[in-house]
C-alpha cells in the first residue's frame, strides 16, 4: 500500500511523495479505511483511502459517491474533503477515494452514552439538524439530477425494486418471509411530493464529533435522490432505537417534529412507517449479502440469517 500510494500521490502533485505511517482500521463494513500520513513539497497531510473489499456487504458505485461529495461542497453540509479518484482501481488494485482525514471521533452511541441528559439531547439536536440540511440541499442547482437520476414521485418503488433486485441477486435460500413482506410493500408503495437528496444510512455513528459540534458527515455510498422520508424512516427505525432514541426525552416524535420544524414540510406518518419496513428489508439484504459473500470465500465475518429482523418486519405489517 506504501508503494502505491507514493505513487498514485506522486502522479497527483507532480513530485516525490513520502508516505508515513499506514495502518487499516477495523471500521466500517462496506469499504476498507487506510489512514495514511504523506508529505510533499515540505507539509504533511493526514489522510484516508477508502478502497472497495472483495467482499462486501453492500454493492455501491464510486462514482456516484464522487459525484455527491464534490457537489456538496459550500453547501453547509460538512461533507469530507476529496482529494483524488481511482474509479477503475488502476491505482490501489480496486476503486478507491483519497480524503482528508477530518477531526473528531465516531461514536456510534453516543446518545445513550456518559454525558449529561441535557448534553444528549443537544447533541442529538445538532446531528439530525444536519439531516434535514441534507434534504433541503437545491440538488437541481448542483447538477445532480444528472448522476443520481430523479424518480420522480415514485421514490417508494424505485427503492423497492432496487432492494427486491439486489435480494434475488443474493439470496441462497427462498427466503419466504421477505417475498410476503416485499407484496405488501409493493401494494402499499406510497407516492412522494417532493424529491430530495437522501444519504441512505444517517446515524450518530457516520458523523464525526470534534467536542460537541458534528465535524463531518461520513458513508455518503448510498446517496441518491428520493423521498425524504427514507431517511426519516431509517432513523425512527425501532430497531436502531439505541443509536437514534434517548428514552424519554429524543423519542421518534422528537426527531421528526424538530425535522418539519427545520425544513418547513410536514411529515406522513404513513409514509414514514411504510419506509420504517422498507428500512429492515434493505438491513435483512445487506446482512444476506454479507452471508453470500462469506459463502463464497469474498469475506471472513460470519452474518447469521437475519430472523430476528423478519419477526420485526412480520409484527410491523400486521400493525
Amino acid at each position: 500500500m506504501k508503494e502505491r500510494l507514493a505513487a498514485w500521490l506522486a502522479d497527483e502533485v507532480g513530485e516525490p511523495v513520502t508516505i508515513g505511517d499506514v495502518r487499516r482500521t477495523s471500521a466500517g463494513f462496506s469499504r476498507e479505511n487506510w489512514i495514511f500520513d504523506a508529505t510533499w513539497a515540505g507539509a504533511r497531510h493526514d489522510l484516508i483511502a477508502r478502497r472497495d473489499p472483495v467482499g462486501s456487504v453492500l454493492e455501491t458505485d464510486r462514482k456516484v459517491e464522487t459525484a455527491v461529495l464534490r457537489a456538496l461542497v459550500g453547501t453547509g453540509v460538512p461533507v469530507p474533503t476529496l482529494r483524488w479518484v481511482d474509479l477503475d482501481g488502476t491505482r490501489l488494485g480496486r476503486p478507491a477515494l483519497i480524503m482528508d482525514l477530518a477531526p473528531g471521533t465516531c461514536e456510534s452511541f453516543v446518545l445513550n452514552g456518559d454525558r449529561p441528559l441535557d448534553e444528549r439531547v443537544a447533541l442529538a439536536h445538532r446531528i439530525y439538524d444536519h439531516l434535514a440540511g441534507i434534504h433541503l440541499v437545491g440538488w437541481r442547482s448542483l447538477g445532480l439530477g444528472s448522476a443520481l437520476g430523479d424518480p420522480g414521485s415514485k421514490a417508494a418503488l424505485q427503492a423497492l425494486d432496487h432492494w427486491e433486485s439486489e435480494l434475488r441477486r443474493v439470496q441462497l435460500d427462498p427466503e419466504p418471509e421477505l417475498t410476503y413482506v416485499l407484496a405488501w410493500l409493493r401494494a402499499n408503495a406510497p407516492a412522494n411530493e417532493v424529491t430530495t437528496l437522501v444519504h441512505g444510512d444517517f446515524k450518530p455513528g457516520n458523523v464525526l464529533l470534534d467536542g460537541d459540534d458534528v465535524s463531518v458527515v461520513l458513508d455518503w455510498e448510498t446517496a441518491h435522490l428520493g423521498d425524504p422520508h427514507e431517511d426519516l424512516g431509517w432513523v425512527t427505525n425501532p430497531l436502531r432505537a439505541g443509536e437514534h432514541r434517548i428514552a424519554g426525552a429524543w423519542e421518534p416524535q422528537d426527531l421528526l417534529d424538530r425535522w418539519a420544524e427545520r425544513t418547513g414540510w410536514a411529515v406522513d406518518p404513513g409514509a414514514v412507517r411504510w419506509w420504517q419496513v422498507l428500512a429492515n428489508v434493505k438491513l435483512s439484504v445487506i446482512v444476506l449479502t454479507g452471508s453470500r459473500a462469506f459463502v463464497e470465500g469474498r469475506l471472513d465475518r460470519i452474518h447469521q440469517s437475519p430472523v430476528r429482523i423478519y419477526r420485526l418486519l412480520l409484527d410491523q405489517i400486521e400493525a
